[in-house]
């Protein structure tokens, strides 16, 4: 099956059959279950739940873990373009559910959407108990603007979600310049300023009404009256306001 999916190549050794798969989700879980594989492999795991969603209709979710072992440098994966086994089980996941989503009936709809992280450094500058007067200095400055030198504004997305309390499988949407988050337990939205920060875009923010803005302080670049003013109004329209 999984040569199959591979046009042909053999890419990984010994990989779990779905079936087999299937037939402990059956046994051991429901419909709606959250299904933990943390030793995932080639991705079989995430094709059986798929699959199994498609046949009875559930909604079963998965978590794959696998370190990024690198594949071997002469074998048919290394040669397809493959460096470790992590790239094989996307590669396996997006066509299986392309398959899985090409063989449902008129009206059915299955998730076979997914999302990818790894475990990275963070996005913004730590702080670090100074030794001495010339250390604390040091870390004061560095707080002045928080984000790190290699910071992405769509990695310290799910960063801030995972501090604000919400699931990384909460909906985000990128619209003129903001993160909107939705909370998926509660369904608040919370605005992420991470790319500006001028007092159209957040008057724009404000009329959207969300539960929270999060915002960096170094779009305010120094300009203590917009912050200022940014504090009060948020405050007056009810808004948790927060500046990292």
């Amino acid at each position: 099956l999984l040569k199959k999916i591979f046009d042909g190549k053999s890419l990984f050794n010994n990989p779990k059959p779905v079936g087999l798969l299937k037939k402990i989700l059956t046994l051991s879980a429901n419909r709606d279950s959250l299904i933990l594989d943390f030793f995932s492999g080639s991705g079989t795991t995430a094709h059986a739940v798929m699959q199994l969603n498609a046949e009875d209709g559930g909604n079963r979710r998965y978590i794959c873990v696998q370190l990024p072992e690198e594949t071997d440098e002469k074998s048919e994966a290394r040669k397809a373009g493959f460096d470790t086994i992590a790239e094989i089980a996307k590669e396996r996941i997006r066509r299986a559910g392309a398959a899985v989503s090409g063989s449902l009936k008129d009206g059915q709809r299955v998730d076979t959407g997914f999302k990818v992280f790894k475990l990275s450094e963070s996005s913004f500058k730590q702080w670090r108990q100074p030794e001495n007067g010339a250390d604390l200095e040091q870390q004061l400055r560095l707080a002045i603007d928080s984000v790190a030198e290699h910071a992405a504004p769509k990695n310290m997305v799910y960063e801030l979600m995972l501090r604000l309390g919400c699931k990384l499988t909460s909906p985000v949407e990128h619209k003129n310049g903001v993160y909107w988050v939705t909370d998926e337990d509660t369904g608040k939205r919370i605005a992420l300023l991470l790319e500006a920060a001028d007092q159209t875009l957040i008057d724009d923010v404000i009329a959207a009404a969300p539960a929270k803005v999060v915002a960096l302080d170094k779009w305010f670049d120094g300009n203590d009256a917009l912050k200022s003013n940014t504090v009060l109004q948020m405050k007056d329209a009810g808004i948790v306001f927060e500046c990292v």
